[in-house]
């Protein structure tokens, strides 16, 4: 199992990663879709879940559910078009299960997917959802942190490949 800042990816899910969800395929057709454990450390402690009804229509990257934490209030993004089959009915009454087990009790809803193969392929593995992320985070540092870790690394192998002391 991966795991980016102390957050676990389970290598049985397909991620989206630039909108930090996760699917599961799942027998019935269906695909189980939740916030990955990234996502909520990043939104904070989920206070209030409102997802779309059974029988909607959802789009790939549109939202399938609205979250509001204490520090942000946004969509999640289905990594799928389809329908909504199912909600997390748990989950509304205690949003706070989303932080407490993301891929586990905490799923937000199961959509019937209309093209599997089409929304399939914005999908990868653990291991690749691994590198995107932290490939994410390495871009997203600031000159001075990048600046500082390239001294560091300079500071300690001079040109003439000698460890400085």
């Amino acid at each position: 199992m991966a795991s980016v800042k102390n957050c676990n990816l389970p290598d049985d899910l397909y991620y989206n990663v630039e909108n930090n969800v996760w699917v599961r395929k799942e027998g019935d057709g269906t695909v189980t879709i939740g916030m990955t454990a990234y996502a909520c450390a990043l939104a904070g402690e989920v206070v209030a879940y409102t997802p779309k009804k059974v029988g909607r229509s959802v789009e790939l990257n549109k939202s399938a559910a609205t979250i509001e934490s204490g520090k942000w209030v946004g969509p999640v993004k289905t990594p799928v078009s389809g329908e909504v089959a199912a909600i997390n009915d748990a989950v509304t009454a205690n949003p706070k299960s989303i932080n407490a087990d993301p891929y586990g009790n905490g799923w937000l809803g199961k959509v019937k997917p209309s093209n599997w193969d089409g929304g399939g392929g914005l999908l990868g593995t653990a291991a690749a959802a691994f590198g995107l992320v932290m490939a994410a985070i390495l871009l997203t540092a600031t000159p001075i942190a990048w600046w500082f870790g390239v001294r560091a690394v300079y500071r300690r192998i001079d040109p003439r490949g000698q460890a400085n002391r």
